[in-house]
């Protein structure tokens, strides 16, 4: 049978984009996916042997031992740092959401600092040296912080910027710009490109490093080029991207490296997560799914960061149905081991990568 025939075939049964009914099915699917890995007849997502059973042993390595990494783990965790985005354990107070990120095999936490997050802005200084104790407790390490900074007078800036400076973070994500219509593409480029100007002397204030991440969508830094406008001149030790590469294959289709080739002195740390079009009655959708079952190109993307020489840490997200973790919820609607399995799948499949094609 076609392999393309297969591929769909099997997608249409154990998708659950496809039945959004069911938790008991959710769950089955959750494990299906931990043991079986599909490959589509195409250049996007194809898996090598040699990468198939890295991502596994990686993966039962994860699943037996913890955050007691060998093989492949050990290897791609050595020479760049994978990070869990908090977002998805916002159901855990801070000793469980370090000790889970641990047990995970994650090397660190992408901690969110935000409304709605684990640390609000508001309570910074108190709860920040909390979160940052609990992870490190864990064995890990808060290696980024993910904040809505976008404004250098807004009365939590320094504040966030002092804290996490003075608790060793080194990087923190920014909230993004968006695209006043009255006035022209290149009137708001340079509106944005003073505030970048401002928030990059904020961060050699307090030595850290401020990435903004492109985001698909209308709002600035979408397109990606348009970053490049706002960050060229600027020194890229305080200011910069923190790449994503599914919002830059979603807005560039197979022009992604391109942007990846044009920010590369800008980028220090990066996002990872996976999705698909979907026809639907309204229209094209596209849908977050699981790592490596989406349209990202991820072999082609990490030897691309090979040779580029992208060693900064990874924020792995887990955007697909997970009851609500994937949202942020503070209650999640499934058991947690399933959404620990989800993730110890992703990850294992992303240190399959690392070793196969960065390592």
């Amino acid at each position: 049978m076609d392999r393309s025939l297969v591929w769909w075939l099997t997608h249409l049964f154990l998708d659950p984009f496809l039945f959004r009914g069911s938790h008991s099915l959710q769950s089955c699917l959750t494990w299906r996916r931990s043991h079986l890995i599909f490959k589509q007849n195409s250049s996007m997502n194809k898996m090598s042997r040699k990468q198939f059973v890295t991502g596994m042993t990686a993966t039962a390595a994860s699943l037996s031992l913890g955050n007691t990494l060998t093989g492949a783990g050990r290897k791609a965790s050595e020479k760049i740092k994978v990070c869990i985005f908090s977002k998805h354990l916002q159901f855990l107070d801070y000793a469980d959401m370090a000790r889970t990120a641990a047990e995970i095999g994650f090397a660190g936490v992408a901690l969110t600092v935000r409304p709605g997050g684990h640390v609000l802005p508001e309570n910074v200084e108190r709860d920040m040296p909390k979160a940052v104790k609990a992870v490190e407790q864990a064995g890990i390490k808060v290696y980024t912080i993910t904040t809505r900074i976008s404004d250098p007078d807004d009365v939590h800036t320094e504040k966030i910027l002092k804290t996490a400076s003075d608790l060793g973070v080194k990087y923190y994500r920014m909230g993004s710009f968006r695209y006043d219509n009255s006035i022209s593409i290149d009137e708001n480029l340079r509106k944005h490109r003073v505030t970048m100007e401002r928030l990059a002397e904020l961060n050699e204030k307090y030595n850290i490093h401020g990435a903004y991440q492109n985001h698909s969508g209308t709002q600035v830094g979408a397109p990606v080029w348009d970053l490049w406008h706002l960050l060229k001149g600027l020194n890229p030790k305080w200011i910069g991207c923190q790449y994503d590469v599914k919002h830059a294959t979603q807005e560039g289709g197979t022009a992604w490296p391109l942007g990846l080739r044009l920010l590369k002195d800008y980028i220090k740390f990066t996002a990872n997560k996976d999705f698909r079009w979907f026809k639907e009655e309204n229209g094209w959708r596209a849908r977050h799914v699981p790592l490596g079952t989406g349209m990202v190109d991820f072999p082609a993307y990490f030897k691309l960061v090979k040779e580029l020489r992208l060693t900064g840490p990874i924020s792995m997200h887990f955007e697909y149905p997970l009851g609500g973790a994937n949202r942020g919820n503070r209650e999640i609607t499934i058991p947690k081991r399933e959404v620990v399995a989800a993730m110890r799948r992703d990850l294992g499949i992303l240190w399959g990568w690392l070793e196969e094609y960065v390592s």
